[in-house]
């Protein structure tokens, strides 16, 4: 199916006969489970920050002497981590020939009232829904695999950095591309707990991509004869298996990289959007008329807030090949 890039005519945009099935993939995991578009942080400026503190390390010997002076004062310093939203825009533009044509049909001619025969009477709303369901899945997208980019000016985007990007702590980079193992995705639970991450058994999920998904399912549910077991988290159905730290969801991701899988705890992670005065996160507006055609924009600035990295992991070069 081809794009069209401006105008949207009788000529490029014909209609046809029957039931109208949209072939595209419109599944967003991680946004919907961290609570969707429209829900999140609300910032007042492109770029956010938010910040960290620590406690001392645990100690099993700083006992005091009785009637002893106070000790030396100790304090713990903060520490910010930021992102940046992006710019998210489409446009769309339908003649008004197109509007009213209804009853133009191309392809089988198939006897039939208009009305019953196309679903699509309103070609600008349509691709209106077109637009916002393809701009769900760039969001989606960005947010896994997105690189931080804050230009210092209007030369070139800005970008949100992805959950990717983000996980520096807890990183194991496999060589010889490697099929994943049932001691790697332990070794990567195992450093997300060490730094304070995992800790909540309704979020702690393990992004997948196809591959490795078949690889988890073999390792961790064939190879051991468990009986597979699922559950909802904010709305999406993910598979759960048993592990030495509980368990853990694993939801399937079409936007990550083939030879890469992500832990995450979901309670650290939610959108962040620049509110426009007056429109709202994420608005369609109608343009400005310039001839015999309607036009409108749809349009928002959405970033990611990861909250504490050091509470995801990632495991990257993995092999591509799917189990036997």
């Amino acid at each position: 199916m081809a794009l069209v890039s401006g105008l949207g005519t009788t000529y490029n945009l014909p209609n046809y006969h029957g039931e109208l099935m949209n072939v595209s993939p419109q599944d967003t995991p991680f946004t919907t489970a961290i609570g969707g578009i429209g829900t999140g942080m609300r910032t007042d400026s492109v770029a956010y920050e938010w910040q960290f503190e620590d406690l001392r390390a645990a100690s099993a010997t700083r006992q005091r002497l009785e009637g002893a002076d106070a000790p030396s004062a100790e304090e713990r310093t903060r520490f910010p981590a930021s992102n940046v939203v992006e710019v998210h825009q489409e446009a769309v533009a339908v003649s008004y020939t197109k509007l009213a044509a209804t009853g133009n049909f191309n392809g089988a001619n198939i006897g039939g009232a208009a009305t019953a025969m196309t679903p699509t009477l309103n070609e600008f709303d349509h691709q209106i829904d077109l637009a916002i369901r393809a701009k769900k899945r760039d969001v989606e997208a960005t947010c896994l695999i997105g690189t931080k980019n804050v230009p210092v000016d209007n030369t070139t985007a800005r970008r949100t950095g992805g959950l990717l990007e983000a996980a520096v702590t807890n990183v194991i980079v496999k060589a010889a591309a490697p099929a994943l193992t049932e001691k790697d995705v332990l070794d990567l639970m195992q450093s997300a707990y060490d730094n304070g991450g995992i800790a909540e058994e309704e979020t702690r999920v393990l992004i997948v991509p196809a591959v490795q998904k078949r690889w988890v399912t073999k390792r961790f549910i064939a190879d051991k004869g468990y009986q597979e077991t699922s559950r909802n988290i904010g709305g999406v159905t993910a598979m759960e298996i048993e592990t030495d730290f509980g368990k853990l969801s694993v939801m399937l991701n079409r936007y990550m990289p083939a030879d890469t899988v992500a832990i995450a705890s979901l309670e650290d992670c939610e959108l962040v959007f620049l509110e426009i005065p007056r429109k709202g996160v994420l608005f369609v507006e109608q343009l400005a008329k310039t001839g015999a055609q309607e036009k409108a924009q749809l349009y928002g600035e959405i970033g990611l807030k990861w909250g504490n990295e050091r509470k995801h992991g990632k495991i990257t070069g993995l092999g591509t090949v799917a189990p036997a």
